[in-house]
């Protein structure tokens, strides 16, 4: 069993560690994360993640911020090289690259904002979130997808979205608010027994006080979140900004500028507006569980 990785990890103290100076440096140099952006030739929310810790800072990205920061002191240059590199170091032993060989670059990244995150929310149209699907369920998906050919790969991805679930208990414990689709409740996969097993733990995880999910009913009609799942990811730090990943027709997209972002928030909060209530769809899935059981 992988270890529970609520707590922070060195990578993630170091990458702290750094982005607080870096940030102090562009304070001092009178520059806003707007400005600072422009010279990276990047985005606001990049610089907010890198003076969060929350992802990796690449040397000549730290060289090019401290070249529009004018910091010229050849020590704190150094040290803050050294600082980066021993991050990025730390950070590559994380859990899930021992996994690389079955995950995508993109799924590997969200792992890592993942671990660092305090709150999901998610709406899905067809499947259940993996962070909620039983180990059947994930090994009938898995198998669906066609992206894996043995049964050692398969089995090494169904270790990781388990590792991933750990999230939701111990300390520090992952809020997790899902909206779905009443069509994640009927789609049949992996068997009847797989759906009632599957439902039966969506009921047993909805009553932990970190968890809500709400059902969308196809009676509520037409609604804008149909068009495609997506996961907002928020962070504990203050003034941290959210990460949505979007999927779409041709993969999944990172979004991170605030106005690519807002719309994803508005998008969640019409969803479980119209939602069932989680009282209300605590008894859609039981009764649902039970049609696929019989």
């Amino acid at each position: 069993m992988i270890a529970n990785r609520a707590t922070a990890n060195p990578s993630t103290v170091l990458g702290r560690q750094l982005g607080d100076e870096l940030r102090r440096l562009r304070e001092r140099a009178g520059l806003t994360t707007v400005q600072a952006a422009d010279a990276l030739d990047c985005t606001k929310g990049k610089i907010s993640r890198i003076e969060n810790g929350r992802v990796a800072v690449r040397l000549p990205d730290l060289m090019a911020m401290l070249q529009s920061y004018k910091v010229s002191d050849t020590e704190l240059r150094e040290r803050l090289t050294g600082l980066a590199r021993k991050a990025n170091r730390r950070r590559r032993q994380g859990w899930w690259n021992q996994y690389s060989s079955v995950l995508a670059d993109t799924y590997r990244d969200y792992i890592a904002l993942e671990t660092m995150a305090d709150s999901v929310r998610t709406f899905q149209a067809q499947l259940v979130p993996g962070l909620l699907q039983t180990p059947e369920y994930i090994r009938a998906v898995t198998v669906a997808s066609r992206q894996w050919e043995t049964g050692d790969e398969i089995e090494r991805f169904v270790q990781v979205r388990l590792a991933r679930q750990q999230r939701l208990t111990g300390e520090a414990s992952l809020n997790l608010w899902a909206v779905l689709s009443e069509a994640v409740l009927l789609q049949q996969v992996g068997g009847p027994q797989v759906m009632a097993a599957q439902l039966q733990h969506l009921l047993d995880m909805s009553e932990q006080p970190n968890v809500t999910i709400q059902v969308l009913p196809f009676s509520r009609g037409a609604h804008a979140s149909m068009f495609g799942p997506y996961v907002v990811l928020g962070f504990p730090e203050e003034g941290a900004l959210d990460v949505v990943l979007a999927d779409n027709p041709t993969g999944s997209t990172w979004l991170e500028r605030e106005a690519e972002v807002a719309p994803y928030r508005a998008l969640f909060d019409a969803a479980r507006t119209s939602a069932l209530s989680p009282v209300e769809s605590r008894i859609l899935i039981h009764r649902t569980a039970k049609e696929h059981g019989s």
